[in-house]
């Protein structure tokens, strides 16, 4: 089974939180079969924002949603 991966942003009330000012404004960047695609696509995305500091991007792991019981490691 693939471990899916979502990665999304948007502009955030706080940069040390996760609280989206806006979530219907959030730019999902795709879903992504493994953690290495997922988090190149999130380094794209966080390099062409890292001049403004409300801006944020995040890798979820949709694997750890979709079979919550399983172990990460295993």
């Amino acid at each position: 089974m693939s471990k899916l991966h979502l990665v999304f942003g948007g502009r955030v009330k706080d940069p040390r939180g996760h609280d989206f000012e806006d979530p219907s404004a959030l730019h999902i960047v795709g879903i992504f079969p493994d953690y290495a695609a997922a988090e190149a696509a999130w380094r794209g995305e966080a390099q062409r924002t890292v001049d403004d500091a409300q801006m944020k991007y995040v890798v979820v792991h949709l694997h750890r949603l979709l079979e919550p019981g399983v172990d990460p490691a295993a």
